[in-house]
């Protein structure tokens, strides 16, 4: 893989993330008390099946470590690949996170708080909770990414069946850990939150689990389409 086409994958996952991080804790923070978990978790949705279409081309659309370490295991991608779409979605989960900042930070009354950042205490269900959450609800993500590069799966349906799956998992756990399953995600808000939240004590649960996920989603994709490791 050339230089040109490496740092295209890295500017892609980077605008890509950005706009993840802006459709999913944007709305969290910006609308939340007008459209509900329901919104929520359609901004996250939308944002990657948006995405999908307009950077997919370039760089699969990955915009989360774990499901990039899953394409990455499954022998889908490179590790050259891999480790430009890495940095891109670090920076594009940072700096999406601070343009969030810039914006709300507009408003005289803003508080940071937790600035929409993922925690397992307080009004949430718990490190065991979150743990098995982050695993369970990462594999599957990283499950349908997978079957959606079958020769099997219908194309051009993609994106829209990994938005409406990344919609479903914010549904089910946004009470519980208010969702991760993506580390770059998680460092974006937790990097802006207030100390008093815990939310960067708290981040590596949610850094670690969601690339164990990974590697489960992984291992189911192998056991029902019998995909050895080099497929």
């Amino acid at each position: 893989m050339g230089t040109q086409n490496t740092t295209r994958i890295l500017v892609a996952e980077l605008v890509g993330t950005a706009v993840l991080m802006l459709g999913g804790p944007g709305v969290a923070l910006f609308t939340a008390s007008h459209v509900g978990v329901l919104g929520v978790a359609l901004g996250f949705g939308i944002s990657l099946l948006i995405m999908a279409y307009v950077i997919g081309p370039i760089s699969g659309c990955h915009i989360n470590p774990a499901v990039t370490l899953g394409l990455l295991l499954a022998k889908k991608i490179d590790r050259s690949h891999a480790v430009m779409a890495w940095v891109g979605q670090i920076i594009g989960g940072v700096g999406g996170a601070a343009i969030i900042y810039a914006i709300a930070s507009g408003r005289t009354d803003f508080h940071r708080g937790s600035f929409a950042s993922n925690l397992w205490t307080g009004e949430f269900y718990g490190i065991r909770a979150a743990i098995i959450a982050e695993i369970v609800l990462t594999a599957l993500l990283v499950l349908v990414v997978l079957f959606t590069t079958t020769k099997s799966f219908a194309p051009g349906f993609g994106g829209l069946v990994v938005g409406v799956t990344l919609t479903l998992i914010h549904l089910i756990s946004i009470p519980v850990d208010n969702t991760s399953v993506n580390p770059a995600r998680s460092l974006g808000t937790a990097l802006f939150a207030e100390s008093s939240t815990d939310a960067l004590q708290q981040l590596w649960v949610f850094i670690l689990f969601p690339l164990v996920g990974a590697a489960v989603g992984v291992a189911l994709f192998r056991a029902l389409t019998g995909e050895k490791a080099d497929a």
